[in-house]
């Protein structure tokens, strides 16, 4: 099977998976002065030919519930070559896990080894002080969302580079559409400075409460940040505080 047919087979699996047998008649929309007309409802169409990150939700994803429609988008991921190197070097995709409904979402730069082993963001080593932190929260990480800015683990876990941050944002912001949270917390210069679009540093950016297309936006050090510097634990404890309470959730 070729990989244009594999994709529009996982397409057609992760539609039936959602309970969607059949794709909604839509209205021609105009965009940037051409008009386009969704797939007709007839039971038999297969889904549209596979698209970019940057693409429209498709009408599927707009009538499917949160979690069926991240499915979607998830094997959308899976199937994308955009960076030559991350995908050649990647062993899977790293999507995102927890409540597709979740107020929270904690949001970090890139999968590390362990991440790109597993399939799941946070796993490793920071991953277990993070899961530490939303504890102290009194939370359980089941009921926040995780995700990272790129979806593929750079080689050597550097940095990801501008444009493979540029590649992966138009499915980083669907994502995040979907979910609709009502607070994000980014974990580390590069989320922050990826989501907000600034060239701030991390310690100018955090202790206090940014704006983003009408989200809450936190901003404090990456766990693995705080696992190379302990005394900054303190900052991202009072960072996770001033979080809580504009959540309505106090901590001390």
């Amino acid at each position: 099977m070729d990989p244009r047919s594999r994709q529009l087979a996982q397409q057609l699996e992760a539609l039936a998976a959602a309970g969607v047998t059949h794709l909604p008649k839509a209205k021609p929309v105009e965009t940037g002065g051409v008009v386009r007309h969704e797939a007709p409802s007839e039971q038999t169409q297969a889904p549209a030919e596979p698209r970019s990150a940057t693409t429209t939700p498709t009408a599927a994803e707009s009538v499917s519930p949160p979690g069926a429609s991240l499915e979607i988008l998830r094997q959308e991921v899976v199937g994308c070559t955009a960076c030559d190197e991350l995908s050649r070097t990647r062993t899977q995709t790293v999507f995102g896990v927890g409540d597709p409904a979740a107020r929270l979402c904690f949001m970090g730069e890139a999968p590390g080894a362990d991440e790109d082993r597993l399939g799941e963001p946070f796993v490793g080593r920071a991953g277990q002080l993070l899961n530490k932190i939303i504890s102290a929260c009194g939370m359980a990480r089941e009921q926040v969302y995780i995700l990272n800015t790129l979806k593929c683990r750079p080689p050597g876990n550097r940095n990801p580079a501008p444009e493979e941050s540029s590649n992966c944002r138009g499915f980083l912001l669907r994502q995040l559409d979907l979910i609709s949270p009502e607070y994000i917390c980014c974990l580390g210069a590069v989320a922050a400075q990826n989501l907000l679009e600034t060239t701030q540093s991390i310690g100018r950016m955090r202790g206090k409460v940014h704006q983003w297309r009408g989200i809450n936006v936190v901003c404090t050090y990456h766990p693995a940040y705080l696992l190379r510097n302990p005394s900054a634990k303190r900052d991202t404890w009072d960072d996770m505080k001033m979080l809580m309470r504009e959540m309505g959730t106090p901590v001390e």
